[in-house]
């Protein structure tokens, strides 16, 4: 069983930082903001953390200050495809009800057998996972369902305490509950659902709105595209009259707080700063930002508003801006973000926020037409540009599920009617 480990560090607080939290107006490029939890919100900073790829096993540890008891050890699995703020708030409430978190990924094969074909390969969904905050240790390739035999190995080898899962039932194909094991030994506990999203509702966004966001296939696939202009041919439902989502997510600001540490920069820290849509967050996005917060003591990550990105992409973006700043937020590497950012980035702004450093990977989603947005870090000597280190975009997430859109029309079509019974039989859950 191979594996790997790192040490994590928490980012300082104080200097022009501290207390961010609190309201208070500031001027960026000519717009007054209110930086509040809601504007402009904190995470916690951690530096580089090396990662092994086993087969089967525990790809890296934080390390703990003993308390002079055993950590309660959790753990929560899934299949982690398309990830998402849902995904990442049901993992923040799985680590609240013990010390140490192990998350369990699900292997290709089974999410086939129960499921249908995942959109992200092995490697890119556990370096998602192993990019959340919250995460202390990942195991890959595990069962679905969880086996009396696997049971006994959580228990045994990784010495699990106890297994969690989310309030909507998890079924397997012949109907019965793929956690019944756990839930008869005792050592089970349940989480609250996040209400808005699903890797289901995504894959439908995605299917929904291609013909908008690849124009070039369009043209070369008119007759796929006119089948897709139908939402019962996608599964979902979600969309309104223009081709835009309409999310169940309703953004609040206890939500932001809780995916914040609150911490600010120390007085002599380097502050890094980048920015994008950060859409249908994925590998790319956590590999740049990890690469940009090598760069200083404290990374700054700009997430454009719906509004930015479609003005200067050409498409609206699936996810909307908070469920996209939030995705942002809950990046191990990342400690602040700023909702609605500017597209362009003034000498008022990096003078208000201190930074050192602009970076921009390049593989950037968004055009530059027009004005460079960067001329002001240029001139300044202080914008770098990293070489990403994946080729991945949105639209290359996106265009996996439409180029194999009947597979993914049959497994929403399978999942969205489960999706349509739980929100009609949702009843209020207690619960973070």
């Amino acid at each position: 069983m191979g594996g790997g480990w790192a040490e994590l560090e928490n980012g300082g607080g104080g200097g022009l930082w501290e207390g961010v939290h609190y309201p208070r107006l500031v001027g960026i490029g000519g717009i007054m903001m209110c930086i509040t939890a809601a504007a402009v919100i904190s995470g916690i900073g951690m530096p580089y953390l090396p990662y092994l790829w086993p087969d089967l096993g525990v790809l890296f540890t934080q390390k703990k200050k003993s308390s002079g008891r055993r950590p309660v050890r959790v753990y929560m699995d899934g299949c982690f495809d398309l990830m998402h703020y849902g995904h990442a708030n049901a993992l923040r409430q799985a680590k609240a009800l013990g010390d140490e978190l192990v998350v369990g990924i699900v292997g290709d094969e089974e999410i086939i057998a129960n499921k249908g074909p995942p959109v992200l390969s092995m490697e890119e969904r556990v370096l998602l996972v192993s990019g959340l905050k919250w995460v202390d240790e990942v195991i890959t390739n595990v069962p679905y369902a969880i086996n009396e035999k696997f049971m006994n190995v959580l228990f045994n080898d990784y010495k699990i305490d106890y297994i969690i899962h989310g309030d909507d039932p998890c079924l397997l194909p012949d109907g019965t509950d793929a956690y019944a094991l756990a839930k008869r030994a005792g050592r089970y506990k349940e989480i609250k659902r996040t209400e808005g999203v699903s890797s289901t509702d995504i894959v439908g966004r995605i299917l929904s709105n291609m013909k908008n966001m690849d124009p070039d296939r369009k043209k070369n696939n008119a007759s796929t595209h006119e089948r897709l202009q139908d939402k019962d041919d996608t599964g979902f439902e979600g969309n309104d009259a223009n081709g835009e989502q309409v999310p169940y997510f309703l953004p609040t600001s206890r939500r932001i707080v809780q995916f914040s540490n609150g911490k600010g920069p120390g007085p002599n820290a380097r502050v890094v700063y980048i920015d994008g849509a950060f859409d249908l967050f994925h590998a790319g996005h956590v590999e740049i930002l990890r690469i940009a917060r090598q760069f200083g003591d404290f990374l700054l990550v700009g997430v454009h508003a719906d509004q930015t990105v479609r003005e200067n992409k050409g498409t609206h973006p699936i996810m909307h801006l908070h469920e996209r700043s939030l995705s942002v937020l809950a990046c191990r590497y990342v400690d602040e973000v700023i909702i609605g950012a500017p597209w362009e980035v003034t000498k008022d702004m990096i003078m208000t926020f201190n930074i050192s450093t602009v970076v921009r990977g390049t593989i950037a989603e968004g055009s530059c037409h027009g004005e460079d947005p960067y001329t002001v870090p240029k001139s300044l000597g202080i914008f770098r540009t990293i070489e990403s280190p994946r080729d991945t975009s949105s639209l290359s997430i996106a265009r996996r599920i439409i180029d194999n859109h009947e597979a993914y029309k049959k497994r929403n079509e399978k999942k969205g009617e489960s999706e349509k019974k739980y929100y009609a039989q949702k009843k209020y859950v207690s619960g973070d």
